[in-house]
């Protein structure tokens, strides 16, 4: 068998504040709850003997806190990255489900007709180019970090482009693919295949 490349400890950040009413928090930077603190400590835990030679979040708090704690236990650096970043949702921003389904229901028709393109009113970001800009980074990582083990405090969004990338998922289906707060993926990368050890765990 060929030798491993890099292993991907892929985690979701801790629960956020707000989430109780559903709201979007894509480029909104909210901080994670004590309930959230709590997800990402007994993550920490459960991550603590593991080999992990780089922690990588987003700049964004939600990411930062989970990098902190978990990275209390372990020596190798920790960066914060721009192209990590949650996808932006523009206009829908701070709002809760319910708002967006009876204030946007033409732009939610053309979101389900067209799910990679679509962007929603004032945001910057589309599936694919969410896709693009975290797999772009994610390559270059990889390659920096050959032989490596990383782990990334990343996203639900991010989370779910990584994971289509590794199973070989066509990027249409990246909502079939959840990620609960303070979930963990491991991910195994060999310089001719990928093999998923985890989902949401």
């Amino acid at each position: 068998m060929h030798k491993r490349l890099n292993r991907l400890y892929l985690v979701r950040h801790g629960q956020v504040q707000g989430q109780e009413s559903q709201r979007i928090f894509g480029s909104t930077d909210v901080e994670i709850t004590d309930l959230g603190k709590t997800q990402m400590k007994h993550l920490a835990e459960k991550l603590r003997f593991a080999e992990i030679d780089v922690i990588y979040s987003s700049m964004l708090k939600r990411t930062i806190s989970g990098a902190q704690i978990i990275g209390q236990w372990h020596d190798g650096p920790v960066f914060h990255l721009p192209e990590f970043a949650e996808m932006d949702f523009g206009a829908w921003e701070g709002m809760a489900f319910s708002e967006i389904a009876q204030q946007f229901q033409d732009e939610l028709a053309q979101r389900q007709s067209d799910i990679l393109h679509y962007r929603a009113p004032g945001a910057r970001d589309t599936i694919q180019s969410l896709a693009e800009r975290v797999l772009g980074c994610l390559k270059e990582i990889r390659r920096k970090h050959d032989g490596q083990n990383i782990l990334l405090v990343g996203h639900a969004g991010v989370n779910r482009v990584i994971l289509c990338d590794a199973l070989g998922l066509d990027l249409n289906r990246v909502y079939h693919l959840h990620q609960d707060y303070g979930c963990l993926n491991i991910i195994d990368y060999f310089p001719d295949s990928t093999l998923v050890r985890l989902v949401n765990g």
